[in-house]
């Protein structure tokens, strides 16, 4: 990307910035709809509508996309220079090229519709040498949009832009350096898990800053080894009362100071960011710039309507004790890669593991019922049973010879003689 980037104060902004029926009345007369203006400056409708009422007012860079927005509409349209040319000069032409378009009946130099010639009449005013153009006024100056050939060159774009920024926020908020990078980290392994939804937000950065919060405010860092103290405190006893009265906030008022001061968001914004209603988050960002103030001397010193500027100045001069240096964006996409490939193969390996157990058991499972055979028991009151008694010795020799004997024949009957 080519081009400087002009600096200016918030003095000279406030300048810039119309008034907010200025505002209504230039977008009135573009003809455009709160949505509109809203999707062309990065916000929702109800910001905008609250900029035009003079409720709230833009901070940071949404306030100077706001002002260039404000100041395209209203810079009037270029002057159309005149381009004709003298009649003499038409007449001339057209003698000499008999082909060219004769002039139009009724007009100026041309034949009349009732075929009567008009006379010749001499013009009045002599005609300019050189026509005279409106001043035309200055183009808006816009950013240089650097064109991105694909996925991968748009996510390193956004992770150059927002990395380092983004892990500086992580470490206000937890006052850790590793878990402030690994906090950047896994946002952007989501953001790019899931890039299409991502790259067509109208703030990336802001979807991608939402889950460094979440990650770096979770309350299970604290069961961590890794994580569960902080780092090493800055070397400027100034940064490290900035940083100790920052972390001795609840969590939900030191994320809301770094959004509205440190970011530069506006009061809705920070409000919608962290999941209340515009009054809860302008209460939180009270009692949250009152606790600093009895901790900080510095900021008890200087006007309440003062005190957003210098705590936006102060968070910007800290110099953190441990480097902010995050991973390079070519390995932030190969881990997530990397990560999702192996729970990828994962999912299929149980996912067959279960088709398996499933398969064998339909396979070796009975197909109907067997009921299991009752126990027994012992029942009084049974006649013994009728029949055949118990052979004795001799009964049991006679059974056994009338078996061993033929069983038909004269020599059955016959009577032996022992």
């Amino acid at each position: 990307m080519t081009g400087s980037v002009e600096t200016t104060s918030p003095e000279d902004s406030e300048l810039r910035l119309p008034a907010p029926k200025e505002r209504r009345r230039l977008r009135e007369a573009a003809e455009l709809t709160h949505d509109e203006v809203a999707a062309a400056v990065g916000v929702a409708a109800a910001t905008v509508r609250s900029w035009e009422s003079g409720r709230t007012a833009p901070r940071g860079r949404k306030r100077e996309a706001y002002t260039r927005f404000l100041a395209g509409l209203a810079a009037p349209p270029e002057a159309v220079v005149p381009t004709g040319e003298p009649a003499e000069a038409k007449s001339a032409r057209a003698a000499e090229d008999p082909a060219a378009d004769p002039p139009a009946p009724n007009a100026p130099g041309g034949p009349v519709a009732t075929g009567v010639e008009p006379p010749a009449v001499e013009p009045l005013v002599e005609p300019l040498a050189q026509p005279v153009a409106e001043p035309v006024a200055e183009p808006v100056e816009l950013p240089a949009v650097v064109p991105v050939r694909g996925p991968a060159e748009a996510f390193d774009a956004l992770y150059a832009c927002a990395a380092r920024d983004l892990a500086r926020q992580a470490y206000l908020l937890t006052g850790r350096g590793a878990l402030a990078l690994e906090a950047v980290e896994k946002a952007f392994t989501q953001a790019w898990a899931q890039w299409p939804e991502v790259a067509t937000d109208p703030d990336p950065v802001g979807w991608v800053r939402a889950i460094v919060y979440e990650y770096a405010l979770s309350p299970w860092h604290r069961f961590r080894r890794a994580h569960r103290h902080p780092d090493k405190p800055p070397a400027e006893p100034a940064d490290r009362i900035l940083l100790d009265a920052l972390l001795s906030l609840p969590p939900v008022h030191r994320r809301t100071v770094l959004l509205y001061d440190g970011v530069g968001l506006d009061l809705p914004d920070t409000a919608a960011e962290t999941e209340a209603t515009t009054p809860t988050a302008g209460n939180r960002l009270v009692h949250a710039h009152a606790d600093l103030t009895e901790l900080i001397p510095e900021l008890a010193e200087v006007p309440s309507e003062k005190q957003s500027a210098l705590l936006r100045d102060r968070f910007t001069a800290l110099r953190p004790a441990v480097a902010l240096d995050p991973r390079p964006a070519a390995a932030v996409r190969g881990g997530g890669e990397r990560r999702t490939r192996m729970w990828t193969r994962a999912t299929l390996s149980l996912t067959a593991m279960i088709a398996v157990s499933t398969s064998y058991t339909l396979m070796t499972a009975p197909t109907h019922y067997e009921p299991p055979p009752a126990p027994g028991e012992s029942v009084s009151g049974v006649p013994p049973l009728a029949g055949p008694q118990q052979l004795t010795e001799r009964g049991k020799q006679l059974h056994d010879k009338l078996l061993a004997d033929p069983e038909a024949g004269p020599a059955r009957i016959a009577p032996k003689i022992e």
